[in-house]
């Protein structure tokens, strides 16, 4: 399914997620599929950060009922100085 059709499929949830990355850092993204995304990031085939920096492991996941809440999640989540996405992170867990 290509992401025009998902986009128009607002019945399906999106998911913001967060990897543990090679080197401590953290690379965030968003998908409808977090397991068939992470696969593509450990292949090497995700987004060009993991392909440096390669994922350990999904380090959170946040589900949210449309794309652009996804996205606007992504974006303040990438908005963040690293401290400030590991407090977060740490505080995800907490509440969850």
């Amino acid at each position: 399914m290509t992401d025009a059709a998902l986009a128009a499929n607002p019945g399906r949830p999106w998911f913001l997620y967060v990897l543990h990355c090679r080197g401590g850092s953290l690379y965030t993204g968003i998908t409808t599929d977090v397991e068939k995304r992470y696969a593509a990031h450990a292949a090497g085939k995700g987004a060009r950060y993991t392909r440096s920096f390669p994922p350990l492991g999904i380090a959170l996941v946040v589900q949210f009922d449309n794309k652009g809440e996804a996205l606007a999640a992504e974006h303040a989540v990438k908005a963040m100085t690293a401290a400030q996405k590991h407090a977060w992170l740490v505080a995800q867990r907490q509440a969850g």
